[in-house]
C-alpha cells in the first residue's frame, strides 16, 4: 500500500527496562524508577520512602550492578535486553518491508528509551494510530498494566493524541506454544545428555497480588499445561516454578532455585530450564538462572545443567510477533500483497 501521512501506523514494542550502566549511580537511578512504581511495590507512605531511600537504594545498586556486570554486552555497552529488543524491532521492520506505512519502534518501561519517547518518535513519523505491544505473554498489573499506564501518562501531555490499540496477552496462543516447544526440542538436540527434569521458570509475584485478582498465575499455569500437552510431557518431567522472589512477603511458588536444590539432593543429575515468560534474555535469565541457579544445582549434586534461550530475535520469534501484530492491526493495515 502507498501510505500518506495520515495512513501511517506505528507499533511500539515494550519491554521491562534496563539500566544504562552497571555502576552504582546508573543502577540506583534505574532501581529508583522501578521500585517507585506503585504497580510493582504497593507499599506507600513515609515508612516505605525511608526503606527505599535509606536502605534499598544504598545497598541493592551494588549487588544488582554485579549481576548485570556478569552478563553485560560490552561491545555495545548495554544490557542484553536492550540489544535483543532493538534486534526484534529491526527484524520486524525487515519482515514488514513491503508495508511502507508501518513503522516499528521499541521502548522500555523503566530506563531508556522511554515509552513516552517511543510514542513521540512514531508521531514524528506521521503515525496517527499506534499499536502498543507489551512483550509479556502472561498478563500482570506489574508488567502489562504499568506499561499501558506509562503510555496513557504520555498521552496526557499531548493535545493531538494518536489512537491506541494494545496486543493482548498471548500466553495460550498456539503459535507461542509451538515456538516454545520447538525451541526446547532444538536446544536439547544439541546436548550430549538428556535432562531428567525441565523447569519452566516464570517470574514470581507476591501472593497478595494474586489474591487481589491479578490473573498472572492462571496465565502461567495455562502456558505450562499447554506446553506439556504439546511436548507430551508429564507434570513431573516438566514442572512450573517461579523465580526472583524478594523481600519478606509470601510469593507464589514453588521457587526455582529451591526446586533445583531439592532435585539435586534427591539424585537428579541432569536438569534443563526454560523461562517462557521472557520474550528476550535478560539479567533474570542470563544471570539469575543460567549462572546462579546452575551453580546452586551443581553445588548440591547436580552434574548437567542447561538453559534454553529465550525466543529473542530468532526467526520463529519474529514470525510469532509479526503474526500477533497482523491480527491486532486488522482493519488498520491492508492485507499483504
Amino acid at each position: 500500500m502507498t501510505a500518506g501521512t495520515q495512513d501511517r501506523i506505528g507499533v511500539l514494542l515494550i519491554n521491562l527496562g534496563t539500566p544504562e550502566g552497571t555502576d552504582f549511580g546508573a543502577m540506583r537511578r534505574y532501581l529508583r524508577e522501578f521500585l517507585s512504581d506503585k504497580r510493582v511495590i504497593e507499599a506507600k507512605g513515609p515508612l516505605w520512602w525511608l526503606i527505599l531511600n535509606g536502605i534499598i537504594l544504598t545497598r541493592r545498586p551494588k549487588s544488582s550492578g554485579r549481576a548485570y556486570a556478569r552478563i553485560w554486552n560490552h561491545a555495545r555497552d548495554e544490557s542484553p535486553l536492550k540489544t535483543i529488543t532493538r534486534g526484534q524491532a529491526t527484524a520486524l521492520m525487515a519482515h514488514f518491508k513491503t508495508r511502507p506505512g508501518l513503522h516499528i519502534e521499541w521502548a522500555m518501561r523503566y530506563g531508556q528509551p522511554s515509552i513516552g519517547a517511543g510514542i513521540a518518535r512514531l508521531k514524528e513519523q506521521g503515525c496517527a494510530r499506534i499499536l502498543m505491544f507489551p512483550l509479556y505473554p502472561q498478563y500482570s498489573a506489574a508488567t502489562t498494566a504499568t506499561a499501558m499506564d506509562a503510555a496513557f501518562d504520555a498521552l496526557k501531555t499531548m493535545r493531538a493524541q494518536p489512537t491506541l490499540r494494545a496486543v493482548p496477552p498471548y500466553y495460550d496462543r498456539p503459535a507461542y506454544i509451538t515456538a516454545l516447544a520447538d525451541s526446547i526440542t532444538a536446544h536439547l538436540a544439541t546436548l550430549t545428555w538428556k535432562p531428567q527434569v525441565i523447569l519452566a521458570s516464570l517470574h514470581g509475584l507476591p501472593q497478595a497480588f494474586i489474591d487481589k485478582g491479578d490473573p498472572y498465575q492462571s496465565h502461567c499455569e495455562a502456558t505450562v499445561a499447554l506446553l506439556r500437552a504439546h511436548l507430551g510431557a508429564s507434570a513431573e518431567t516438566l514442572r512450573l516454578t517461579y523465580q526472583s522472589r524478594n523481600g519478606r512477603a509470601v510469593w507464589i511458588g514453588p521457587d526455582t532455585e529451591e526446586t533445583l536444590v531439592e532435585l539435586a539432593r534427591a539424585g537428579v543429575e541432569s536438569a534443563a530450564v526454560i523461562a517462557p515468560g521472557f520474550a528476550a534474555d535478560c539479567v533474570e535469565t542470563l544471570e539469575e538462572l543460567q549462572i546462579r541457579a546452575a551453580e546452586k544445582f551443581c553445588a548440591n549434586g547436580g552434574r548437567n545443567f542447561t538453559m534454553v534461550p529465550a525466543l529473542n530475535d530468532s526467526a520463529p520469534a519474529i514470525s510469532l510477533l509479526a503474526g500477533l501484530i497482523e491480527e491486532e492491526l486488522s482493519g488498520w493495515l491492508s492485507p499483504a500483497s
